[in-house]
């Protein structure tokens, strides 16, 4: 999975912004906190949801079952507006 390349972030202070450019059928902005900002940014590669929360092990210090539900949140959100390429 990946994100769509039709959707492109830019970094704030504390936190990420998304915009869908081009043809993309989501018309807005995603606001999202710094957790959130880290998965994204692992999403820019093609990878799992498995190395997803690895990587998120790797960098917070975190019950593994609530960052895999902060995970599948996230997800969840992305594809709901098509931002996910699976």
């Amino acid at each position: 999975m990946k994100l769509d390349p039709k959707f492109v972030t830019r970094d704030m202070p504390d936190s990420q912004i998304m915009v869908a450019v081009g043809s993309a059928a989501f018309s807005g902005i995603v606001r999202s906190n710094k957790t959130a900002a880290f998965i994204v940014d692992q999403l820019k590669e093609d990878t799992t949801k498995e190395k997803v929360l690895a990587a998120m092990q790797q960098k917070y210090d975190a019950d593994v079952s609530v960052m895999e539900k902060d995970l599948d949140m996230v997800l969840e959100k992305l594809r709901s507006i098509g931002a996910l390429d699976e």
